[in-house]
């Protein structure tokens, strides 16, 4: 059997016209249940076997959800699009009404939906990490219902020490015991515990909601788009806004390093021989689609495209090291129900994706190690210091024992103790691989930046380059994200600036700011003019196009509201500068100017505050806002 299980605000539906013969008999009047959780599910021909142990599993699974989610209610909605090898219309009715008895015996509230069928329905699901989980069923026992590639079986065998390195090359073995990490004393390297138990616990499911996800939605920024597969989201104009100005960022740091843009398909054919056996050797879980009786899947990042684009290329050895780059909007992986939760585990992300092919492991080590300083540059850049993120370092025992060095080195660059898993043997393609991750406030950790050393996919795709002894080679590769995905980056911004509010007054930042705040060439507002009365409206707005003019984002707050309350507003919105506009200021051509990162209020004229903005934001892109630039104009998207 195959059910999905979606926790619901409600379904609501009304049976039409009989599908099959041997319909249930039942009234065509509709039917709403609230607070419910919907048990989509296909009886399956190999059900037949043993139905009543199938019944029996599936109601202790849904329970076990039911349980979980809170819900007040149990439908149980026959579904045939879930399977394609449906078992005889008797036994799948049997099935579902024994389910359907076996939950009236334990006490839960449950509804059926009347089977053999053609029903208008309408469902809400709730969007939260549990609302949607799919389960394959038998008579043996349950799994969830994805594809998986051979490398998440091998990641399943493949076993791990884990270890503390410090800087001085001193290595601690660690193991979790009585759900705390032993083997390593600390001390101020709270995160780098957090970051260790949760890696070595490798649970991923989430039972909390982070602070990020209120966030994003209170300031407008991103939401959850009910519309569309969980872990898909819709960008609001502001969200837009940073979600574009990180991606040219990114793209810029890149193209300076030596990348080269291109642009590669999202879709793939499934059947294609490199394609295929690549897709079996990435750990993660890949959407599957048919077209025209064929098999397509999308891409999990740029790799497809760059590569093939490689193989056909003419490359000589004075090419190497050779940089591709590709922004992807989007990259697809089927992260688990379970797993997804706001900006941090999505299942559509954008994701700069550089490879880099080089002449031997020589050149690889050399590229891999300048590739670790460009990630820590780009999130310097953004306002993530070594002390915002924990770094692990990924390798077999194979490559430890004639590196240790080099191992060592990269520890000494981030100055600060790191996170090892060494493996008994490769089971992906990549071997050594690092990241950068952002602890959050719940304690789960999300990677950001990473770099990987390919040593598979040359061969597998038929890339070579012409050698100096004028023959054919096959060249090393390295997969380089330099900031992760761009949605995980706005998520480490917005869990890192919860974090610092929460900190409190006993711990402070490098700016001694309690307010949280985003970078100023990220703010989408970085002024807002607010004029004590009508009559200063139109002086403010002669004053924010010369700030326009010197390409700075600014709005003005022309509603009728106290002047309290116009700064209240601009303070919950994260606004950098705050500008109040009377006739004093008016006359004088002095501002009085709020920062919010410090609280203080400054007074300086408009050059001036030009000045300050133009200089902290020099090197960043700058995009226009795309909002109305007075506030009585805007719509709300957030209700």
């Amino acid at each position: 059997m195959k059910i999905l299980l979606i926790h619901a605000d409600f379904i609501e539906w009304k049976p039409e016209k009989k599908a099959i013969k041997a319909a249930e008999d039942v009234e065509k009047k509709a039917v709403k249940v609230e607070e419910a959780l919907v048990v989509l599910a296909s009886v399956e021909k190999g059900d037949e076997n043993n139905p009543s142990a199938v019944a029996k599993k599936t109601v202790k699974e849904v329970i076990d959800v039911f349980r979980e989610v809170k819900a007040k209610s149990i439908v149980i909605y026959p579904y045939a699009h879930l399977s394609s090898d449906l078992s005889k219309p008797d036994v799948a009715l049997n099935v579902l009404k024994e389910m359907e008895s076996l939950l009236k015996k334990e006490g839960v509230p449950v509804h059926r939906a009347p089977f053999g069928w053609y029903k208008s329905f309408n469902l809400k699901a709730k969007g939260h990490p549990l609302s949607e989980l799919s389960r394959i069923i038998t008579a043996e026992g349950v799994k969830e219902g994805d594809d998986v590639s051979e490398a998440i079986k091998q990641e399943e065998k493949v076993i791990s020490e884990w270890f503390i390195l410090e800087p001085s090359g001193k290595l601690h073995p660690v193991e979790v015991k009585g759900g705390k990490v032993e083997g390593y004393g600390f001390g101020p390297y709270r995160n780098l515990e957090k970051f260790a138990h949760y890696e070595m616990a490798k649970s991923r499911e989430i039972r909390e909601e982070p602070p990020h996800v209120k966030l994003m939605r209170r300031l407008e920024l991103v939401d959850y788009e009910p519309g569309s597969d969980p872990g898909n989201f819709r960008f609001y104009p502001k969200g837009r806004l940073m979600k574009s100005l990180l991606e040219t960022w990114v793209t810029q740091r890149v193209v300076e390093y030596g990348g080269m843009e291109v642009e590669t398909p999202i879709m793939y054919d499934y059947e294609h021989p490199a394609l295929k056996d690549y897709l079996n050797r990435f750990p993660a879980r890949q959407y599957i689609l048919q077209s025209a009786k064929k098999k397509f899947f999308l891409r999990f990042a740029a790799c497809f495209g760059q590569f093939l684009m490689a193989a056909n290329s003419n490359i000589s050895y004075r090419n190497l090291p050779m940089k591709i780059y590709e922004l992807t909007r989007y990259s697809f992986r089927l992260e688990k129900a379970g797993e997804l939760t706001g900006l941090r585990r999505l299942r559509s992300f954008t994701m700069p994706d550089m490879h880099t092919l080089c002449a031997d492991m020589d050149m690889a080590k050399e590229e891999f190690g300048k590739q670790f300083r460009l990630c820590m540059r780009c999130l310097n850049d953004i306002g993530f210091g070594t002390g915002d993120y924990e770094t692990a370092i990924r390798f077999t025992r194979e490559f430890w024992d004639g590196n240790k060095d080099m191992v060592v080195g990269l520890a000494r660059l981030v100055d600060k103790p790191v996170l090892i898993e060494r493996w008994n043997f490769r089971f992906a393609y990549f071997d050594p691989k690092f990241e950068f991750n952002f602890v959050d406030a719940i304690d789960k950790a999300a990677a950001l930046s990473t770099v990987q050393i390919d040593h598979e996919n040359a061969q597998r795709y038929g890339m070579q380059y012409t050698g100096k002894d004028n023959t054919r080679k096959h060249p090393m590769i390295l997969h380089c994200s330099p900031s992760g995905a761009i949605e995980r980056v706005i998520y480490a911004l917005l869990e890192k600036a919860h974090k610092e509010q929460r900190a409190g007054p006993a711990i402070t930042s490098p700016a001694g700011t309690r307010n949280p705040v985003f970078p100023l060439w990220l703010s989408p507002v970085q002024i807002r003019l607010c004029p004590v009365n009508d009559s200063l409206v139109k002086y403010c707005g002669d004053m924010a196009h010369e700030l326009v003019a010197n390409s700075i984002r600014v709005d003005i707050d022309d509603r009728v509201e106290s002047i309290g309350r116009k700064i209240r507003d601009a303070e919950v919105e994260w606004i950098p500068y705050i500008v109040v506009v009377g006739e004093k200021e008016m006359e004088s051509g002095k501002l009085a100017v709020r920062v919010r990162q410090t609280g203080s209020v400054i007074s300086m004229s408009s050059p001036e505050l030009v000045k300050v903005i133009i200089e902290q934001t020099s090197g960043f892109p700058f995009k226009p806002l795309s909002l109305p630039m007075f506030l009585t104009q805007r719509p709300g998207f957030v209700g």
